[in-house]
């Protein structure tokens, strides 16, 4: 957080500057950001954040333990919302709405958005598990009248039911919605919505936070050479080329 706020005052002092690139050495960039001080609450806060938000209960409450950090949510909802993505996970859709109306009905009786993708999700489901009666029954009677009241919903339910044309789903053109990536897609979803109700972010601030960095130091390239990170994993400051 520290290296994005001197990435930032940098910017705005080269850009002030003649249009030739500005060398700025390891030393000069290092005092910098020594110079900065950054609270140690704060960067509690921020990991907090994370592990509330992506929903890593134990490690939350072993965080607090250890840091004196309070989450701002009870940590036992952390359990009530995972078990929920978990059943999206899973394709146990109906499990996952039950769970959802159990925490708070409005969640899905104030999103109709939401509420079809699980019931599409659903559908997917019954494909997947070759019950084709079955998710026919189910598209006519559940989705069909949504479709009829949102655009939308119809051109996704009629891609859905395009997955029953194809004998080799490897061959669909709408395969993509039998893949893993359909289910963590609507359980992400869900997962925010959940979120929301909570009166908590969606989205945790430290992968927004390293999108800022990655936009700040691309601004900067245009202006200077100066030790930039390549590998967000390490952080390691790299030479600037001269």
């Amino acid at each position: 957080m520290s290296l994005f706020w001197i990435v930032i005052r940098q910017l705005a002092e080269i850009q002030a500057m003649a249009t030739s690139k500005k060398v700025i050495t390891r030393v000069d960039w290092e005092k910098k950001l020594n110079d900065v001080k950054v609270r140690k609450e704060d960067m509690n806060k921020l990991v907090m954040n994370f592990l509330v938000t992506e929903g890593y209960v134990e490690a939350a409450e072993k965080f607090r333990l250890e840091s004196g950090t309070e989450p701002d949510i009870d940590l036992a909802t952390i359990t009530d919302r995972m078990a929920v993505k978990k059943a999206v996970q899973s394709g146990n859709v109906e499990d996952a709405i039950e769970k959802v109306n159990d925490l708070n009905p409005e969640i899905l009786d104030t999103n109709p958005q939401l509420f079809f993708h699980l019931q599409q999700q659903r559908l997917i489901e019954l494909i997947r598990n070759g019950k084709v009666e079955e998710a026919l029954e189910f598209a006519q009677e559940e989705l069909a009248p949504r479709g009829e009241e949102n655009q939308g919903f119809l051109e996704e339910l009629e891609r859905t039911v395009a997955l029953l044309a194809f004998e080799d789903v490897s061959n669909c053109p709408v395969g993509e919605l039998l893949d893993i990536s359909q289910r963590l897609k609507t359980a992400s979803e869900v997962n925010a919505a959940i979120l929301t109700s909570q009166s908590h972010e969606k989205d945790p601030k430290l992968p927004s936070l390293l999108k800022m960095l990655i936009w700040v130091q691309a601004q900067l390239d245009e202006k200077a050479s100066y030790p930039r990170i390549n590998d967000l994993s390490t952080a390691v400051l790299e030479d600037p080329a001269v």
